[in-house]
């Protein structure tokens, strides 16, 4: 029996048992669905098997790629959401053992919700941010994954809500600025666009390779993989985030330093293009 919220109850195992809730022993893809189609499919599909082997899981035979699209959308298409909608698959290590587990094999989850917006939009309205400097991100390769413990995210995320910003910038142990709390930070200085390099810290963003694919065929813009500190940041003549929901939202103020947007709406533009 268990203690749950002051009443004593028969055990639940979700609570009891489920490594991703006792260790944050899971990792995660949070994928777009459009017109009954999941975008960027392959390269979702891969990074979860990646993060899968990075953290020792027992990938199983049958997760072909072609398997979790198929439970990605009939999940959709039972729930009427297949036009637009997120999902969310989590695998997380099946139960048994305290921090060495008894088996690797695993488990999987997938819900879904309907998107108002299938389409990547171009956003408008003011986007303001900060540092968040209580925890920092270290530089390694657990960092660029999709797993299950997002503490500094989420600590930041109420920190940004305590202070009326809508987003945070994450630092890295050397102090330098990795991404924002829900994906990837680009800088735009003249035709200049830099993002930080996977190996400061940051995740492996599926939006951020689709958008270094498509500034590589920018004659016009130079791109170039960088570390950022805080000072670019006041430098800087534009600033976006990415990721795979919302597309590019572009960041209208850091502290007293106001950004034009017109690199991001064009980037908007280019990416509806291609998946056109």
């Amino acid at each position: 029996m268990i203690n749950f919220n002051g009443t004593i109850t028969q055990e639940d195992n979700i609570l009891t048992h489920n490594r991703a809730f006792l260790y944050g022993d899971g990792v995660f893809e949070t994928v777009k669905i459009t017109d009954n189609k999941v975008l960027f499919l392959e390269d979702h599909y891969f990074r979860l098997m990646s993060s899968m082997r990075i953290v020792r899981m027992e990938i199983p035979m049958f997760f072909t790629m072609e398997f979790f699209e198929e439970q990605i959308l009939s999940l959709a298409n039972e729930q009427g959401i297949a036009k637009g909608a997120r999902a969310r698959i989590t695998v997380f290590r099946n139960n048994g053992g305290l921090y060495l587990p008894t088996t690797n094999n695993v488990s999987y989850l997938i819900q879904a919700t309907r998107l108002d917006s299938p389409q990547y939009e171009t956003f408008s309205n003011a986007y303001e941010v900060d540092l968040y400097k209580d925890f920092y991100v270290t530089k390694q390769l657990l960092s660029s994954i999709k797993s299950t413990n997002k503490i500094i995210n989420i600590t930041a995320s109420i920190y940004a809500s305590e202070n009326a910003l809508d987003n945070c910038l994450l630092l890295n142990d050397s102090k330098n600025v990795i991404e924002a709390l829900q994906g990837n930070l680009f800088m735009v200085s003249g035709n200049r666009i830099v993002t930080p390099p996977v190996s400061e810290g940051c995740l492996n963003g599926v939006m951020r390779k689709q958008i270094i694919a498509l500034l590589k065929k920018e004659s016009h813009l130079e791109f170039a993989e960088e570390m950022i500190s805080p000072f670019d940041l006041q430098k800087a003549d534009e600033l976006f985030v990415t990721n795979v929901i919302m597309g590019i939202r572009p960041i209208t103020k850091y502290r007293k330093k106001e950004f034009v947007t017109t690199t991001a709406r064009y980037l908007v533009q280019k990416l509806n293009e291609s998946l056109a």
